[in-house]
């Protein structure tokens, strides 16, 4: 049955159960929506989240704020009502692929459930996509109406939620390509891509000889980029020559001998020449610098 009646709490609202109900959209697009307490209205709807004091997967009753909770994850983080709405369906509205769902619980779902069950520890400072959803709702000064704001924050994180979804998909499908290309290296040290695709997260795991990178463009040239020492830092593995430092096209192909050298970035992370074969000889000459 698609036409389902989704009941959630009325007033004023918070990042899980706008999720929830963003999630919700996706597999039942011609849903009822009703935000109430009135309890005999909550027990005709056939999905239940975060309202009703019941929490039964099977009935589809998500509520979390029952004595004892809904349960909490391996790492401590309890489940709000959009944890639970995930725990279900998350895995539907990844196209059955487990990696998908899981990786969109690690890195959406978890966040907005640990914030809204005040479970703080090791979760980031600063404004928060929790914040901003309830930045949604009128503030005391204004005569506001919580439903059309609840109506845009479902729309807002509808696009966040899809957005998550085709990041972790792509994120996934680049580790499978760039795991191939670390296999498929002729020298361990230089990892070529047929195509870009990010692949700092995949060489950090998977190799750790690699020193460059070498990927074709968006605009046809070819790139070297440098390793870092770990993800997220800013230092290299084996940065370029330090005589190519910040110079470009003439002046750098002066310097290599590459007749289509093109740039060489002055923190000697990334370099680029307009052929292959070119950049490939500033891999060899930047090993054996």
């Amino acid at each position: 049955m698609t036409n389902k009646t989704i009941a959630t709490h009325n007033g004023n609202f918070h990042a899980d159960d706008v999720f929830s109900v963003a999630a919700l959209k996706q597999l039942f697009p011609s849903f009822k929506l009703i935000r109430t307490r009135d309890l005999d209205l909550i027990a005709k709807a056939d999905i239940v989240l975060d309202v009703g004091g019941i929490y039964d997967p099977d009935t589809d009753r998500f509520d979390h704020h029952q004595r004892g909770g809904a349960g909490a994850r391996d790492n401590g983080i309890p489940y709000s009502s959009f944890g639970l709405i995930w725990k279900k369906y998350g895995l539907a509205l990844c196209q059955d692929n487990q990696d998908i769902a899981n990786a969109i619980d690690t890195g959406l779902v978890s966040t907005i459930d640990a914030i809204d069950c005040g479970h703080v520890e090791g979760i980031a400072t600063g404004i928060s996509l929790s914040q901003t959803i309830s930045m949604l709702n009128p503030t005391w000064q204004e005569d506001g109406d919580f439903d059309a704001g609840f109506d845009e924050a479902v729309e807002f994180a509808s696009r966040i939620l899809a957005r998550f979804i085709a990041s972790a998909s792509g994120g996934i499908s680049a580790k499978a390509i760039v795991a191939k290309a670390i296999e498929n290296a002729e020298d361990p040290r230089v990892i070529v891509l047929e195509q870009y695709t990010p692949w700092k997260r995949t060489v950090n795991a998977l190799s750790p000889e690699a020193l460059f990178m070498v990927y074709p463009s968006q605009t046809g040239q070819w790139r070297i980029q440098t390793v870092p020492v770990e993800l997220g830092s800013f230092e290299n593995k084996k940065s370029l020559p330090k005589a190519w430092a910040g110079l470009s096209d003439q002046a750098l192909q002066e310097v290599t001998g590459i007749a289509d050298a093109m740039f060489c970035h002055n923190g000697l992370f990334i370099a680029g020449a307009n052929s292959f074969a070119s950049v490939m000889v500033m891999a060899d000459m930047a090993l054996k610098a």
